[in-house]
């Protein structure tokens, strides 16, 4: 299935007119049977398909929001990892299903992680901005507790908008690719932070900053 950075972007953006709810944590099991977000691009099939899948469910209103936010999330992923590897210098993983590594920028690899700004960062945006070391740390240690928890090499876009409505900009890919060929073209290896947690060591990470 063949799709192109614009067509992702008009089908996330369907998905603004509801509100960024998940109801509960995200976990395996719910991820399980929500896999489905992988192989449904449009967005009025992936309603037809939590209707199918869910209806009747005293829960539904749970799943309904879950699946939403699990395929949004994919998507813009995938729109932004298509970015990256369009780019001269940029490689993508020989194993497309590495959840360690989704390309490598001059030979160094990375897996990549878009975030909003997070509420629980104790710290100001300008904060976080001043001291990314700081930022990349509580992201390393507080987000992606499933199954994609590492401390590997990590590429971090972060998105704030200054009226909170930061998961928005998920949805804007000409935005974000603006945004990352830009770093991509400025790339240099010694400007990475570079930082060791408890056994891993030598970990490279950075900062793509998109502030709308």
């Amino acid at each position: 299935m063949k799709i192109e950075i614009n067509e992702i972007e008009t089908e996330l953006k369907k998905r603004l007119k509801y509100p960024y709810l998940w109801g509960r944590k995200q976990n395996n099991d719910y991820d399980h049977r929500t896999n489905f977000i992988y192989k449904i691009f449009d967005f009025n099939e992936l309603l037809e398909k939590i209707d199918n899948n869910f209806h009747g469910s005293k829960e539904y209103e749970n799943w309904f929001n879950y699946t939403l936010n699990r395929w949004y999330n994919f998507w813009s992923a995938t729109a932004v990892e298509k970015i990256f590897c369009s780019l001269p210098n940029v490689k993508p993983a020989l194993n497309k299903y590495d959840k360690l590594v989704d390309f490598e920028i001059n030979g160094i690899k990375f897996d990549h992680k878009t975030s909003v700004f997070p509420r629980g960062y104790n710290n100001s945006f300008e904060y976080a901005k001043a001291n990314p070391k700081d930022i990349i740390r509580w992201l390393y240690v507080n987000q992606s507790q499933q199954q994609r928890k590492h401390f590997k090499n990590r590429l971090f876009i972060i998105l704030y908008n200054s009226k909170g409505l930061h998961w928005k900009l998920k949805a804007e890919i000409s935005l974000l690719q603006k945004y990352i060929v830009d770093y991509v073209n400025n790339f240099q290896e010694e400007s990475l932070i570079k930082f060791d947690h408890k056994n891993s060591f030598g970990i490279l990470s950075d900062v793509i900053w998109i502030q709308k």
